[in-house]
């Protein structure tokens, strides 16, 4: 019987991430964790390792030549240390966001550096003056890796495409982008996508979705040979042996495997993995395998290549597993194949446009076995046999735009019918990234936890106006996934947890008394699924469907069932409550958003189980009141809405304020960007910007935005050409129309301010109707009033200036002012007359003698 490898188990570090690397020669096996030192061990020596202290905390990666080594860290710093002296030489680099990942160049010249910064900077490890910077990726570099002459570079984007450049000249230049490989993770996920240039340098791997290992040849950039892993969990770590003749692949379902290249079977497969394994290196010349896992923990896997399979490793350097070799053309190709007649291999073939889960994506680019390849070739001839499949049947992708059969129809007939519901979610709360997330967002300021990977969060309360407000943090056993904001304190929820029932916190700001904190626990059964705030009142809604409702000292005020379910989400300003839950289907098999709002001091609704208007295939962001107190929703397609007349009941409509996409901004279509909502003050809408894929915000928060209502009126005039690209004729006419062009662009944007002008003042005097209005509101209102007629009268002058014709339109935008004063009448009598509308003059004068005497307008027709 054949005695089991000898592995070597070290406690290198504190629990946590850790991280290794050998050095070229081999003689050193450096180790880097979560702690502030590093360990550097000598290969074939049991003695203790020596210990480098004063090194950066959390250290993501590391890289060694044969006389210093490279770490970079969570903070930034990208250090070089001696191996003679183990001390610091250099700080390379610095960069303001954390390191994920750092590559050496074969020479040592150089060192890579991927950070959550968008760049990716090169260093000369000797000069660290010289520097080239990689832009072309639009997000986040999880992953760098130098290929073997180390003139390229492949880096592995959290967007799931990878970038590869090439350094040999003074600028760096992207030469490809290959998307459809690596799957798209976050910055600080376990899982890899790391490139593995094969030691021949024809070729490279990475992790796929599935979980396997694709191969891609460099010279033609094709797929070639899959290793299919059958680990059940994403890779965490793979690496190729010095002679390519091996590979090892490790995931989080704790298996450890052993590859031939040239087969791409199984030769050993280890399962008795503490821990998960986020670091391999083989050693350079020795069968030896060495693996770092989340545990702090250090394992030198001797003779981890079983004796029968001993002798690959002495081998030279193996070829990549090719499908065909690129240098011997597609001409040789089995089976006396000529006249150009090609290989149809399946990782050539067209992936369908669908789902993430269709069936390619299921069963890889290998999904028909290698022996068949040679029976798939392409009907150059128009014979019609290459519409034919493995199976000798044709593939199913007429289908798409054939009719289904009457069998197929009545499958699906028969299929349960089951509506689309719109899911629960928290305004202002963002999805994990990482082990943190924002619980809440506004304009007081922002709560976000941390996941310390046990029992406990930390939670952190940051305010933007710190001489108003102290910020401070907690720690959250708790494990609080909602929160709330305001002025007066801050309000937090949490789902069952370890047998208890899920509970409501809220944490007054200031008090006069010693203790007014509470807590409250919900019926068991019942989870929450939004929170809100206001400064009379605690809002919640349940899995159950239950409104619940507290005072600010935790006492319960009202309880009832909400009659459109599930629920949505819900806000709250002073007395009023806005819930929103799914309602009927529409025709579009997607469940109506209700929404209700009430008054609970009064205990009266105004508006009940009213719809949502949203546009078909649109979803909701967002809801909340502004700084007045109107609610205001935020959809997917990017338009901010308000709710007018919410007051008066059955009059309530949805006007649309902002639409980010009709934005000047964006009018050039080069700006990849989206906006994450955080409140409307100052009839203005403050937002936080998203570059490229993002979909919410992450850390350090992004400075907040602002951006001014503007009212879908009309589209953007199109561009014209440039004066170099127009004829004589062209030039000619553009004279005669550009003053019209100018008049035209003047009478549209009037037009828009009177709409949004009108809108807020229909707004305010809704407000002062149901409200006791202070001073200063009462002076807005008059000077909305004025701004409307100022409006007004500046576009009777635009139809003045148009012609006699536009007369009866000039009339309609008189009768429009409010002419609060009773002067802006006489004024637009001075207008008509100036202009020379004599006609258009007596009928103002009119329609100021009527008004005069308290006439409506129908008594005016």
């Amino acid at each position: 019987m054949a005695l089991q490898p000898r592995i070597r188990g070290r406690q290198a570090h504190i629990a946590g991430p850790t991280f290794l690397a050998y050095t070229p020669n081999g003689k050193k096996l450096i180790t880097v964790g979560t702690d502030n030192f590093c360990r550097v061990f000598s290969t074939g020596s049991d003695d203790e390792p020596i210990t480098v202290d004063d090194i950066q905390e959390s250290n993501h990666a590391i890289v060694a030549g044969n006389g210093f080594f490279i770490t970079g860290s969570e903070d930034g710093t990208v250090c070089k240390f001696s191996l003679e002296d183990h001390k610091l030489e250099d700080i390379l680099v610095r960069t303001t966001l954390p390191v994920r990942d750092i590559a050496l160049s074969p020479d040592g010249n150089w060192v890579a550096v991927a950070s959550d910064e968008l760049v990716v900077k090169v260093v000369n490890t000797k000069n660290m003056s010289q520097i080239q910077v990689l832009r072309d990726q639009p997000r986040a570099v999880k992953h760098v890796s130098f290929d073997t002459s180390g003139s390229r570079l492949a880096v592995s984007c959290t967007d799931g495409n990878i970038y590869v450049y090439s350094l040999s000249s003074e600028e760096p230049n992207m030469i490809k982008k290959v998307g459809g490989m690596i799957k798209s993770l976050e910055n600080d996920a376990e899982a890899s996508s790391k490139v593995l240039w094969h030691p021949d340098g024809r070729a490279f791997a990475t992790p796929t979705a599935g979980r396997e290992i694709q191969v891609m040849s460099f010279s033609d950039w094709e797929r070639q040979r899959t290793f299919k892993t059958g680990h059940s969990a994403d890779i965490t770590a793979a690496v190729w042996s010095p002679n390519g003749a091996l590979l090892a692949t490790t995931s989080s379902d704790l298996n450890l495997c052993l590859w031939d290249t040239k087969s791409q079977k199984l030769i050993k497969k280890f399962d008795n993995m503490k821990a998960t394994i986020l670091s391999m290196a083989w050693h350079p010349t020795e069968n030896i395998l060495s693996y770092t896992n989340n545990d702090g923990e250090l394992f030198i896997h001797t003779d981890i290549v079983p004796s029968e399979h001993a002798s690959l490793l002495a081998k030279p350097v193996q070829p990549a597993p090719f499908f065909h070799d690129p240098s011997e053309g597609r001409s040789g190709a089995p089976n006396g194949i000529s006249n150009g007649a090609k290989l149809d291999l399946p990782e050539r073939r067209a992936r369908r446009n669908g789902t993430p889960d269709s069936l390619d994506d299921i069963l890889g680019p290998d999904g028909i076995d290698d022996e068949d390849m040679e029976d798939f070739v392409i009907d150059d001839d128009g014979a019609g046999y290459a519409g034919l499949n493995g199976h000798g049947k044709r593939p199913n992708a007429h289908l798409a735009l054939a009719s289904p059969s009457s069998k197929r129809r009545q499958y699906a007939s028969s299929a349960p019918f089951r509506p689309q519901i719109h899911e629960a979610f928290q305004p202002g709360s963002t999805p994990w990234r990482g082990n943190r997330r924002y619980l809440c967002l506004n304009l007081i300021g922002h709560v976000w936890t941390v996941s310390q990977e046990s029992a406990h969060h930390t939670v952190t309360v940051e305010f933007f106006d710190r001489e108003f407000r102290r910020d401070f943090h907690f720690t959250d056993p708790y494990l609080y996934d909602k929160a709330c904001l305001n002025d007066n304190g801050s309000l937090f929820s949490c789902q069952p947890h370890n047998g208890n029932a899920a509970m409501i916190y809220y944490r007054p700001h200031e008090t006069w008394t010693t203790r007014t904190d509470w807590r409250t626990s919900l019926p068991a059964g019942e989870t929450v699924t939004a929170i809100a705030l206001s400064e009379s009142y605690v809002v919640v809604t349940t899995s159950t469907n239950y409104v619940r409702i507290y005072t600010l000292f935790g006492l319960p005020l009202r309880v009832y069932r909400q009659k459109s379910s599930p629920t949505v989400t819900c806000a709250a300003w002073r007395d009023w409550v806005l819930t929103i839950g799914n309602g009927p289907v529409g025709g579009d098999g997607k469940c109506q958003l209700l929404y209700t709002i009430e008054n609970v001091k009064r205990d009266e609704v105004s508006q009940s189980e009213d719809i949502v208007a949203l546009t078909p295939n649109a979803t909701l962001s967002s809801v909340f009141f502004s700084d007045e107190g109107d609610p205001y929703i935020y959809d997917s397609t990017g338009v901010l809405l308000t709710l007018l007349h919410w007051r008066t009941n059955g009059q309530a409509r949805w006007v649309p304020m902002l639409d980010t996409n009709s934005m000047a901004r964006r009018s050039g279509g080069g700006k990849e960007e989206s906006y994450w909502p955080v409140a409307v003050a100052q009839s203005k809408f403050h937002c936080i910007i998203l570059k490229g894929a993002d979909k919410s915000p992450y850390f350090p928060m992004s400075i907040l935005s602002e951006f001014p209502f503007q009212i879908p009126v009309t589209s953007a005039p199109k561009k014209k050409k440039d004066d170099k690209e127009k004829g004589e004729d062209e030039m000619d006419e553009d004279d005669d129309e550009r003053d019209k062009a100018e008049d035209t662009t003047s009478t549209i944007y009037l037009e828009h301010a009177h709409l949004l002008t009108s809108i807020l003042h229909a707004q305010l005097t809704s407000t002062l109707s149901h409200t006791r209005p202070s001073p200063e509101q009462n002076q807005r209102l008059t000077d909305l009033e004025f701004q409307i007629d100022k409006t007004l009268l500046q576009l009777l002058g635009q139809e003045c200036l148009a012609g006699e014709d536009r007369g009866m339109r000039a009339l309609e935008v008189v009768k429009l002012m409010k002419n609060a004063n009773g002067k802006m009448l006489d004024l637009a009598g001075k207008v008509a007359g100036r202009y020379g509308r004599d006609v258009l003059g007596e009928k103002i004068r009119d329609l100021a003698e009527k008004r005069v005497v308290g006439l409506d307008e129908d008594e005016e027709e």
